[in-house]
């Protein structure tokens, strides 16, 4: 069993009919014809300028594991022919798989994943490419705005308990490589190595009102306690009772070298200037001020001209209320070299297998993306400078050796937020921030 998701075979996270589909191909020989399946987003969530790519990495581990041993094939043996059951025994993916590097900035139709082989062995894959991806860069997405949001301010990601459990480390994978700081998931921390942070809850006070005593007497036995524990860098949550005498207690109990104070409900903007003023009042002008509580980027937004220091984002981020799903869809666009499409009214596909360069003015600043065949000429760059996209991830059925870190594809995100337009940082509904051609 792989300790990383539970589970040491990826095979059945997948849906049933990528099987039936493949029983049909198999029984009418056309599962070995050489075909070309792209991942792509046919719009953006409204309201998005843009989308981050997230979870090639999580997916390149996924298809390693994509094997059907005795346990999966007793799962799906009841519902197929035996020659699939036994060619599915033997399954290993031999083709080819190009596609955006992890971190980068996408828009609607861009190529994002290419992926060639047979029929057979590619149309199995779609359910399992489309999960991992349509969930980390929808979290990407969302991530990347609240940075933008928050202005080189801290962000911790602490939405564990508002999503699947097994969704939860994911969740803060994504988060971190759109550039927040940290999490409170530890299984993030051990399977991804994603830095860690997180004290303590309303109820570790509470826990102390059982001694006696007033709400400051047993508030103050709950900070010292802390503290002595964790040293007084920690982070003093301080709006259980009365925030003011809450405040007072902590830089009582902690001194003006207290690490922090979290506000958790409330005006956060006039309890942030509230709190800023009386801690400076009472000497601890470096005590960071954390706030948490339903948070999003508007929010965030909203608080970039108060005394904020940290800002810890749970719901609105791992939820489909602030991170809506990103859309990707995969289609069968080529088939032993003739391109194919869906013509179907606004589920449409371009036909060929594809490539895509991005367009930037000397000062970094993109100004398009040119999305051209990929047995065609790579289109003029008319002055501006001219960068592929796609890059090679699996060769042969291995993956690519080399391929950039976690923390590489963090800096590739900053780096395409910097890139992007002004207009395109926007948080108002508008156009995809950068336009995108195609080529035929």
């Amino acid at each position: 069993m792989d300790i990383r998701d539970g589970i040491s075979s990826t095979a059945l996270l997948t849906d049933q009919y990528e099987l039936t589909m493949l029983a049909a191909a198999l029984a009418d020989d056309s599962a070995h014809r050489r075909c070309t399946f792209e991942v792509f987003a046919r719009r953006l969530p409204h309201g998005r300028r843009y989308g981050v790519v997230a979870g090639t990495g999580r997916l390149l581990d996924a298809l390693e594991r994509f094997r059907f041993g005795e346990t999966e094939l007793a799962v799906i043996a009841p519902f197929l022919p035996a020659e699939t059951v036994d060619w599915l025994r033997d399954y290993r993916f031999t083709g080819d798989i190009d596609g955006y590097a992890e971190g980068e900035l996408y828009f609607p139709g861009s190529p994002i994943l290419s992926v060639r082989g047979t029929f057979a062995e590619c149309v199995v894959l779609e359910t399992l490419a489309l999960s991992i991806l349509n969930h980390d860069s929808a979290i990407a997405s969302a991530a990347a705005r609240m940075v933008s949001a928050a202005g080189g301010r801290r962000m911790i990601e602490m939405g564990s308990r508002r999503t699947h459990e097994r969704a939860a480390p994911d969740s803060s994978r994504a988060a971190y490589l759109a550039g927040f700081d940290a999490t409170s998931n530890l299984e993030a921390v051990r399977r991804y190595g994603v830095p860690g942070a997180g004290t303590s809850a309303h109820a570790f006070t509470l826990l102390h009102a059982g001694s006696g005593g007033d709400d400051g007497a047993h508030e103050a036995d709950a900070f010292r306690s802390q503290v002595a524990a964790l040293g007084i860098g920690t982070t003093l949550l301080v709006d259980t009772y009365d925030i003011t005498r809450g405040v007072a207690t902590a830089i009582e109990v902690a001194g003006p070298e207290l690490g922090g104070v979290r506000i958790d409900s409330g005006d956060l903007g006039v309890l942030a200037r509230q709190v800023r003023d009386q801690l400076d009042g009472l000497g601890a002008t470096k005590t960071r001020i954390v706030v948490s509580g339903d948070l999003d980027e508007y929010a965030i937004a909203a608080l970039r001209a108060e005394p904020v220091d940290v800002y810890g984002v749970g719901t609105s981020l791992v939820t489909g209320s602030g991170a809506p799903t990103a859309g990707m869809v995969y289609k069968l666009v080529e088939v032993e070299g003739v391109p194919v499409a869906k013509r179907s009214s606004h589920k449409e596909s371009r036909g060929g297998t594809k490539k895509a360069i991005r367009l930037s003015r000397p000062t970094g600043t993109i100004v398009e993306e040119i999305v051209y065949p990929a047995a065609g000429p790579t289109p003029e760059a008319n002055g501006f400078e001219a960068r592929e996209l796609l890059v090679p991830l699996v060769r042969e059925g291995k993956v690519v050796e080399d391929l950039p870190t976690l923390s590489d594809s963090r800096d590739h995100v900053a780096h395409g937020l910097i890139s992007l337009p002004w207009e395109g940082l926007k948080l108002s509904a508008g156009e995809p921030a950068v336009p995108t051609t195609f080529m035929s």
